[in-house]
């Protein structure tokens, strides 16, 4: 009767031990759950500095959403921007950096870099995407605006010191590898101790109940086998010799005993149990293996950072409202002075002068308005040094025609002020360019074009002077668009009708403010400025010249004897053709604003 309790004992330690690798498997979804988040908070004990970043790379660390919060005494405020723009504003300034997060997941790790103690305030740059203001007290969700790379600068006015206590949220790995496999080993070994006290063996059983050889004794049972396996030809054993197995040892079968070996059924167990072990340790080891890298696109959009356009939509919308309304304010008032913060250069120029003339000349034409609606289309560099250049198509609220707007941002801590306006010439198509970043080239630079954006001005400029100029053919102009004709027919009538005197008309290109953008089909558009002069000289002694009443208000007085100068910014637009195309390059805009009047 050894058999029977010792499968008993066996089943019933199989469903214990079941049981209890059950319930680890079950303890490990619920009371030995890791915290579904991570708290790290920055040292009380670092250096104050003006400026605080957090780096690009925090915001994945643990992938999922991360919580950022900060404590401060008054106003602060906390922009995101990419990690090369945010590098640039700070520059030279000292700064602490968010760089990483302790092995325990309990601090920040803060490093200090030394520079110049004080920066001007980032409120307002263009640099940033987003921009959180807060007093004393901020709770930031950090997404990323877009694909790619994004950093956070923490600041209070660039003079005081940043906000220091920083804590940031992290998703935590709360995967129980082991979990579901222990649950699974423990169900299995449950179901096997069930199934020893269910499942009955084969054979053994009780004398004189089924099997011929019930009833047998010993003794004939070792004869019946050894007869039956003696080999043919081979006397028989002797009834009385012994019997021995060299491979195993007779063992008597008792009534009421099952065949079941206690020691077979435990290296069956063992097979099992490490069959299932072996299994569970490949899902543990799919489970807490390292987490996946970035998808194919991040990891794209994270390889073309430094190419990234440098602008976003949002950006480029808020940016233009801004130089709307500033150019807005300075036409209402006619001031030049309210436009400085958001123009500069050719347009500052022309719009001062013409206020200038304005103010003493009612009848004066006012410059085309500069609206942020009704945006068009956008062309914006991927080349991140500065300076950056990037061009909007606007057609709002008193724009005859769509109106191109080139906008310039000198340096990191300046911000984009327009340049330079130009109308669509009417009947005009705009060239295709991608809206996702394009390239800019050097003015100079010729690669893959028929032009470059230099030699293409100076043509424009030759072919605006003679009228047999050698770019007639390779520089045209649409039907309803004669910019060109016009200004060529102009200059032949003062020449013609100013009898009392010697005239010269020069357009020469300014290098400075060429700006070139690389076009879908491989081609090019070029803008920049061009100095209209035109030089008078009386013919003979006493004659004498005269000039309209908007020269008059620049050159203070309306006639001279001695000769006078008259000076107009243009702006223009040429679409080039890429190299290898028998197409000319095109006038796609042109305008012209009076700047200077002088007598000599």
């Amino acid at each position: 009767m050894i058999g029977i309790p010792l499968r008993f004992k066996t089943a019933v330690a199989l469903v214990l031990l079941g049981l209890l690798t059950l319930l680890a498997g079950v303890g490990q979804k619920t009371i030995w759950a890791p915290a579904e988040t991570v708290t790290a908070s920055a040292p009380s004990d670092g250096t104050a500095a003006p400026l605080t970043v957090i780096d690009q790379k925090l915001r994945t660390l643990h992938g999922g959403t991360v919580k950022i919060n900060v404590k401060g005494e008054g106003s602060f405020m906390l922009a995101a921007g990419r990690p090369d723009d945010v590098d640039a504003w700070v520059g030279k300034t000292a700064h602490n950096t968010v760089s990483g997060v302790s092995e325990d997941s309990k601090s920040l790790q803060l490093t200090h870099t030394d520079g110049e103690a004080t920066a001007p305030s980032p409120a307002g740059s263009d640099l940033w995407v987003t921009t959180e203001n807060a007093s004393g007290e901020l709770n930031y969700t950090w997404s990323a605006p877009a694909d790619g790379e994004w950093s956070l600068l923490l600041a209070s006015d660039g003079t005081k010191p940043a906000p220091s206590s920083i804590s940031m949220t992290f998703p935590n790995d709360t995967s129980t590898p082991w979990a579901v496999p222990l649950m699974v080993l423990g169900g299995l070994l449950m179901l096997a101790g069930l199934a020893l006290l269910v499942i009955k063996p084969k054979g053994g059983g009780p004398a004189g109940v089924g099997g011929d050889d019930a009833g047998e004794s010993l003794k004939d049972k070792l004869v019946r086998r050894a007869r039956a396996a003696r080999p043919a030809g081979k006397p028989a054993p002797e009834a009385s010799s012994p019997v021995e197995s060299p491979t195993e040892s007779p063992v008597e079968k008792r009534p009421g005993t099952a065949t079941f070996s206690p020691t077979r059924a435990g290296v069956a167990m063992a097979a099992l149990a490490a069959t299932i072990v072996a299994g569970t340790g490949v899902a543990a080891q799919a489970a807490t293996s390292p987490a996946p890298s970035p998808s194919s696109s991040e990891s794209a959009a994270a390889d073309a950072a430094p190419d990234a356009p440098v602008l976003l939509d949002a950006q480029f919308r808020r940016i233009l409202e801004q130089v709307s309304s500033t150019v807005d304010a300075g036409d209402a008032a006619k001031d030049a002075a309210k436009l400085k913060p958001r123009v500069d250069r050719t347009e500052l120029e022309v719009r001062t002068q013409n206020y200038k003339i304005r103010s003493q000349v009612g009848a004066y034409e006012a410059r085309m308005p500069v609206r942020a609606t009704k945006l068009l289309t956008t062309v914006v560099t991927s080349k991140r040094a500065w300076p950056r250049s990037v061009m909007a198509v606007t057609q709002g609220e008193g724009n005859v025609v769509p109106q191109l707007l080139t906008l310039v941002q000198k340096s990191p801590r300046e911000n984009y002020k327009l340049v330079q306006t130009s109308p669509l010439q009417p009947g005009t198509t705009f060239p295709a360019i991608g809206r996702t970043g394009t390239e800019t080239l050097a003015a100079d630079d010729k690669s893959g074009l028929l032009y470059s954006g230099q030699e293409a001005l100076a043509g424009l400029g030759d072919r605006l002077t003679k009228a047999d100029s050698t770019f007639k053919d390779k520089l045209v102009e649409g039907q309803s668009s004669p910019y060109i004709a016009d200004t060529l027919a102009y200059q032949a009538d003062v020449a013609k009708t100013g009898v009392n005197g010697n005239f010269s008309f020069t357009h020469k290109v300014v290098p400075e403010d060429t700006v070139v953008f690389r076009t879908a089909d491989g081609g090019a558009l070029v803008l920049g400025r061009l100095n209209f002069a035109f030089d008078g000289t009386p013919k003979a002694e006493g004659d004498k010249l005269a000039i309209g009443d908007d020269a008059a208000v620049l050159a203070g007085g309306k006639e001279t004897s001695s000769g006078m100068v008259l000076n107009f910014a243009e702006s223009a637009a040429v679409y080039i053709p890429p190299a290898g195309s028998k197409d000319p390059m095109k006038l796609v805009a042109a305008t012209r604003g009076l700047v200077g009047a002088s007598f000599k």
